[in-house]
C-alpha cells in the first residue's frame, strides 16, 4: 500500500543542479527514515543521503557540501537538492522509506545524467 514516485530527474551539464522529489502516499510519513540512494550501471545501490524522523540528516562523503535532503511532512514529499553535479553522479536516483527490516519501501527510480 505505501507507494513513492520520484520526479525532478533529467539530463543535466556538469556543474548544473537538480531537484529531485518524492511523494510518499500510504504511509506515517512523519516516522519514516528516507533517503535517496542511487544505482550506476554495474555499481551497488549507494546512499545519497537520509533525513530521520527527528530531523537529523546523514550523507555520504562524496555527497557532503553539494547535496541537501530536506523534508515537508505536511506535503508527504521528501526533496533531494544536487548541486555542482559531476559525470560520476549520473545514476538512477530511488527514493527510500524506511522503519524496519519488514518495512521498506522503494520508489521505482528517476534517472539523473550529467554530462562532462
Amino acid at each position: 500500500q505505501v507507494q513513492l514516485v520520484e520526479s525532478g530527474g533529467g539530463l543535466v551539464q556538469a556543474g548544473g543542479s537538480l531537484r529531485l522529489s518524492c511523494v510518499v502516499s500510504g504511509s506515517v510519513f512523519g516516522l519514516s527514515t528516507m533517503g535517496w540512494y542511487r544505482q550506476a550501471p554495474g555499481k551497488e545501490r549507494e546512499l545519497v543521503a537520509a533525513v530521520y524522523s527527528g530531523g537529523g540528516k546523514n550523507y555520504p562523503d562524496s555527497a557532503k557540501g553539494r547535496f541537501t535532503i530536506s523534508r515537508d511532512n505536511a506535503k508527504r514529499t521528501v526533496f533531494l537538492q544536487m548541486n555542482s553535479l559531476l559525470a560520476e553522479d549520473t545514476a538512477v536516483y530511488y527514493c527510500n522509506a524506511y522503519r524496519a527490516a519488514t518495512w521498506n519501501y522503494w520508489g521505482k527510480g528517476t534517472l539523473v545524467t550529467v554530462s562532462s
